[in-house]
């Protein structure tokens, strides 16, 4: 890739050094009582965005929040967390992958939804590899410190792969769900104190073969049960493919009824879950880039009353499938990473496809594809593409530079159609490669437009030495 400078949004505010800019955003359509929304930080009724900087070259991993305002999002409403922020636990240390994985979820049960991260790599002298920060969040946002946590049993190994946090055992009240390597952890309701009195629970899981490392966990109702179904993402050791396995949720042995989905099929990368067709079920949606002839395939499982793939057959949709943007090419990426969101704001949630590798004007710098879902399921009428060298897009297509590493659909604007972020983890700024840079499009009736679109990179939230950076790795899910 030949450096070059990103164009940026030309309103965005020079930060500190520091990258704690903490100015919260406009006055929003909750009033004095927090919201209690999910991804929603600071309780003021838009949702933020949190985009994972696990910083894989040599740099210790951060998180930015950027928080959401009927305007969008700016750097300049933003606040950067690392294990070196006032109050959060641990020490940031390059390898620790600190941003690995992002979710929230009100830990605290406060009404303001609280930050969670995950650093599997974290080394920690006497206690097991890997662990999971919960970093609290109130009415000034992100300021008040956090906890961590780290696996219960001394064998168990890279906790903080992923985390969940909804209505495990059907009571009302979420709670906390964490994976390792080999384990899924669940937390009661009670709050976390992170002093390693916290008891966590495990999942019966005998049922996982011995081989497989657990990657993600995602919830939802994707049947009939009482409280959240699971899904369980994870890879067979010996290298045959991936595990997918759903089990129950509610009252009773959390575990005990299960179904495997996938054995041994095509790997899966990503996972998103919403409901597509608008059924009231939790519809599933993976990511399987090395799929649909090695050019990539996304594949949806549909909720239904005795689970997912219960009722009605999956459906595999590649650049091939009529109607999809573009034409499926060796090494592609389509599926590289999947998000659920519903753009237009119809009720029908729609599907946005990451494809890193895609080759545009003959260089293979990505592009994402948005697919819309109906009453029929999800449809290609109106399917939209992206990338670099789109009208209105700022920037300049180069290979490599892995557009649509990363996506993630949030409504931060409020207006009850979401809005979608888009990483290239390896774009250039200027001559530091693999700074990575971050986009927002927002959703509007018609679908995704490049009117209002803003970008920005490391820089832009205080990082120094932004090389290597790949800011866009990862997004809140």
């Amino acid at each position: 890739m030949r450096p070059r400078t990103l164009v940026t949004a030309a309103t965005l505010t020079a930060l500190a050094a520091t990258g704690l800019v903490v100015p919260l955003a406009a006055a929003g359509p909750a009033a004095a009582e927090p919201s209690g929304l999910r991804e929603d930080f600071n309780g003021d009724g838009y949702k933020d965005a949190a985009i994972g900087v696990p910083s894989a070259n040599g740099k210790a991993g951060a998180v930015v929040v950027t928080y959401g305002s009927a305007s969008g999002v700016s750097p300049s409403r933003s606040v950067r967390i690392t294990q070196d922020t006032a109050g959060v636990p641990g020490t940031a240390t390059a390898g620790n992958r600190f941003g690995e994985n992002v979710t929230s979820g009100d830990v605290d049960h406060d009404g303001y939804a609280d930050l969670i991260v995950g650093a599997p790599d974290e080394a920690k002298a006497g206690k097991p590899d890997g662990s999971l920060s919960i970093v609290w969040g109130s009415a000034e946002g992100l300021t008040k410190g956090g906890i961590a946590l780290h696996a219960p049993t001394d064998d168990d190994r890279d906790f903080g792969q992923g985390a969940s946090f909804s209505d495990l055992d059907g009571d009302g009240t979420p709670q906390l769900q964490v994976i390792s390597g080999r384990h899924f952890w669940w937390y009661s309701d009670a709050v976390p104190k992170g002093d390693g009195t916290d008891v966590a629970l495990p999942l019966e899981d005998d049922f996982l073969p011995e081989d497989v490392q657990l990657d993600d966990v995602a919830a939802g109702n994707f049947g009939s049960t009482s409280g959240s179904d699971y899904l369980l993402s994870g890879s067979r050791g010996d290298g045959d493919g991936d595990y997918l396995a759903t089990f129950k949720g509610g009252a009773g042995d959390i575990g005990y009824s299960h179904a495997v989905l996938s054995d041994g099929g095509t790997e899966t990368r990503s996972i998103a879950t919403g409901d597509i067709d608008k059924d009231g079920r939790t519809d599933l949606v993976t990511g399987e880039p090395a799929g649909g002839r090695e050019a990539g395939a996304v594949t949806v499982w549909w909720g239904a009353p005795g689970g997912l793939n219960t009722g009605r057959g999956a459906r595999i949709l590649d650049q091939n499938t009529p109607g999809v943007p573009g034409t499926g090419e060796t090494g592609d990426s389509f599926g590289a990473d999947v998000s659920v969101g519903d753009v237009t704001g119809d009720g029908y949630q729609d599907i946005a496809v990451g494809v890193p590798s895609e080759v545009v004007r003959g260089s293979g710098a990505g592009a994402i594809v948005l697919l819309r879902g109906s009453a029929g399921g999800v449809t290609t009428t109106g399917a939209q593409t992206f990338h670099q060298d789109s009208s209105g897009v700022p920037g300049v297509g180069e290979n490599g530079d892995r557009f649509g590493s990363a996506v993630h659909l949030a409504d931060i604007s409020g207006n009850g159609k979401a809005d979608l972020f888009v990483g290239a983890d390896g774009e250039d700024i200027g001559t530091q490669a693999d700074a990575g840079a971050v986009w927002n499009l927002r959703g509007t009736a018609s679908g995704l437009t490049t009117t209002g679109i803003t970008s920005f990179n490391g820089s832009d939230f205080g990082f120094t030495g932004v090389a290597g950076l790949r800011l866009g790795e990862t997004f809140d899910h």
